[in-house]
This record gives structure tokens, sequence and C-alpha cells, in this order.
């Protein structure tokens, strides 16, 4: 069976890797580079939080669940999952929408704890302790979004899986199968597996089957944000924090990476922030204030990351209809759902068994769709 894949992303490397497992030929199109979409410019948090319905909450627990299994496959890779934990915590009104969540996440079997000030202090040294209910998610993480592509796309290589440099401007069906069409000619294949992020309506619009995706390039939308790679520093962190007034997870070399959820209302794709500017200078201000050895911080690399996001927020992974071979997958939970979304799809594609799983997910329901809800950036800030 010769499938194609489009994008080269966390899902679509994901999804290569898996297929040419199931003894697919697959062949993938990436019209820049790997990571060079909404994979590269991430917070990059493995969690389950605030992830509602309950079936998209378990979907994105199994996904987590799926990072531990294939950390655990032995093989040549560098380690790219640091489940670490989660400390949280809130101000105001933030802190009993914070307890809700707690309540409701217990309920769920989801592990989760309230802790001490010094227990805080003995998980992250350098915390500047808040006088506040601490809650801690210990099987939550974040991973290194390259090592974990070079995992995954370095296995489908080795199973056969081929690289071909080249934007796919149609996808459509054929009597035999579909046809990938781009500059340099067309591609024939039995099915093809579209992992184009924020690119996804553009692309399934050509197939004459348009899955609705919120607009990627509104500035201050729930689907842009600011994301800010610090230098180095001498402060000891190895978990994520996520906090009233910043984020914080570690990035490698003493580097953390660093999130405001409040000025990404200021975030706009067409005007990138310089990494001397407000923004900056703020955001690095906020990061003294939390943790001891910050002093000084300063950004190497401020960007706008440019979220893939389904219309109505969730996820879509599932053939365009009931016949057809072009099988779709976007999400806004890419790094967590990643290597569960590539398993499932490969064998869905391959032996055409249903994923219970993705019962709920199919994009059929985003087909030009126009009715849905409006997305707000605090209802998805910080999420993956």
């Amino acid at each position: 069976m010769k499938v194609a894949v489009v994008g080269l992303g966390v899902l679509g490397a994901s999804a290569a890797r898996a297929l040419a497992g199931a003894g697919a030929e697959v062949t993938v199109f990436e019209r820049d580079a790997p990571l060079a979409g909404t994979s590269g410019t991430s917070f990059a948090w493995v969690n389950s939080h605030n992830k509602n319905p309950r079936s998209y909450h378990d979907l994105n627990v199994a996904g987590m669940a799926e990072h531990v299994a294939l950390a655990e496959d032995p093989g040549a890779h560098r380690p790219w999952l640091a489940r670490t934990g989660n400390l949280e915590w809130a101000e105001g009104e933030g802190a009993e929408r914070l307890a809700q969540s707690v309540g409701e996440l217990r309920a769920r079997d989801y592990p989760v704890e309230w802790i001490t000030p010094r227990r805080a202090r003995e998980l992250a040294p350098d915390l500047r302790v808040p006088d506040a209910d601490i809650a801690f998610y210990p099987t939550e993480g974040y991973l290194n979004p390259a090592l974990l592509v070079a995992r995954l796309w370095g296995e489908a290589r080795d199973l056969g899986a081929r690289l071909h440099r080249a934007e796919i401007t149609a996808i459509g069906e054929t009597p035999r199968g579909v046809r990938l069409e781009h500059a340099g000619g067309a591609h024939e294949a039995d099915a093809v597996v579209t992992a184009t992020g924020r690119w996804t309506e553009a692309l399934t619009a050509t197939t004459g089957h348009r899955v609705a995706v919120a607009d990627p390039d509104a500035a201050g939308s729930a689907t842009v944000g600011l994301l800010g790679y610090t230098a180095p520093l001498p402060t000891r962190l190895n978990l994520v924090l996520t906090t009233p007034g910043l984020n914080v997870r570690p990035e490698g070399g003493g580097r953390l990476v660093v999130q405001g959820l409040d000025l990404d209302a200021h975030a706009d794709p067409a005007d990138p922030p310089a990494t001397s500017g407000q923004h900056a200078t703020e955001l690095c201000r906020r990061l003294d204030a939390l943790l001891e050895g910050a002093s000084g911080a300063r950004l190497e690399s401020f960007r706008v990351g440019q979220r893939a996001m389904p219309a109505d927020g969730l996820t879509a992974a599932g053939f365009l209809d009931d016949r057809s071979r072009i099988y779709a997958l976007c999400t806004h939970s890419g790094i967590t759902l990643g290597p569960l979304l590539g398993k499932l799809a490969a064998q869905e594609v391959v032996t055409g068994a249903e994923a219970e799983q993705l019962a709920d997910f199919r994009p059929q329901r985003l087909v030009g769709a126009t009715d849905l809800p409006e997305l707000r950036p605090a209802r998805f800030a910080g999420q993956q």
C-alpha cells in the first residue's frame, strides 16, 4: 500500500513512522523543513489539563501514556521527554477556578495533589515560593519537539519512508486512489494523510471537503501566542511552572521557555516582537520575580507561535468522508497527542479498523461548518 503524508512536524513524523511500521510504502511531502510549522513554536507541555469533554481528556491521557511507552522502547535516540511534573497556582478568581479544575481531575483519577510551599521548594529549589495553594501534577512534563521528530522520522526512514521537498497544492481522489499535485508534477498513492496544522483548511478545501480551522493569522486571537527563549541562566528548574503571570519550562543548556498568557493579546504574526522590546523586558522581569538565579535574564529568541486549531477547538482525526481515501489530522494538542494519533491513523488507513478513541473527533463535523463556538484565548493558551 502506497501512502503519502503531507507535513513533517510531530504529527506527520509520527504518522510516517507508524505507517511504515505497518508495512506501507510511505512518501512524506514537506514544503519547507521539518518542524517549520507549529511544532517548532510550541510551549511543548505534555498534559491533559482542562481538556473537555471527557472523551477529549481521556484521549490526551492516552496520548501521555503513548509518550511513556515510546520512551521506554529501546533505540539509539536522545531522550525527548521530561516527565518531571508541573506546579500550578493562581490568584483571585483564578484560585477558585483552579480548585474546581483540581476537583474535576481528581474525580477522573488524574494524578494531582495539593502540596506545601516547602515541598514546592524541594521540587524547584530556586522557586520564589508564593503564598498560595500549589497544585502538583506528577505525571505531566514537557518535551523537546526537535528530538521527538528526530526519533520518529529517523525510525520512519529506517523503515523505508522517503522525503520529497515540495509544496502540495491540491489533492484529489481518483478511481484507484489519490493524486497529489505540486510544482514539480504529481504523485499517485493509495491514500494520503494530511498533517499540515494551520494550513489544513486551505489544503482540504482543494479536495472538496474543507475542514474548518480557526484563523492562524488573527492577531490577539486564541490561535497566536508569544514564546520567549532565554539565554542560559544559572537557575535550577527541571519541571513546568504554570503561574498567574508566567509559564516556564526548561529548554536545555540552561535556557528556559517563557510565556505570559496576558501578553498573547499583543501577538501578531505580521509584526514579530523584538528580543529587547517592551514585552521581552516584561517577561524577563516576571522571570526574575519567579526564580532565583534569573537576574539579568535576556531573550535570545522571541517568537509568535501560530496554533493549529480546528474551528471548535477539538482534535480532528479521520477520513474526510465515509468513502474517502484522504485522512486528516489536525489538533491543538499535537505535542501531547502526536505519537498516539500517528499510531491510530496508521491503523485506520492500513487495516480499515476504526479506532474507538477517535469516535468523537471525526473531521466530518467541521466540513463546511459555519455555526461554531467562539474560541477564547484563555481556554486554549498553554495547552499542547
